[in-house]
């Protein structure tokens, strides 16, 4: 029995300012996730900002799969 990908897009342009995980086909054929909050979708580029506050910007065309996360806890204060 062979595994089979199920690939889902549902994130729209409605969801900017939500967290979310996008996975990328690279122009060699390998995919990429980048998880972030959508902070903008116009003319078919969506610019996200990872948690290490770097902005990712992305073609619309090249995501093949997309989901809404939910945001991420605060850091925790480690013990002195």
């Amino acid at each position: 029995m062979g595994y089979v990908a199920r690939l889902s897009t549902e994130v729209t342009p409605d969801h900017v300012g939500r967290r979310a995980t996008l996975r990328v086909q690279l122009p060699d054929g390998r995919f990429r996730d980048i998880v972030g909050v959508l902070e903008s979708w116009r003319d078919g580029v969506i610019t996200v900002r990872k948690r290490d506050n770097s902005v990712a910007d992305v073609t619309a065309n090249d995501v093949v799969a997309s989901r809404i996360v939910p945001q991420h806890p605060p850091r925790r204060r480690t013990r002195e």
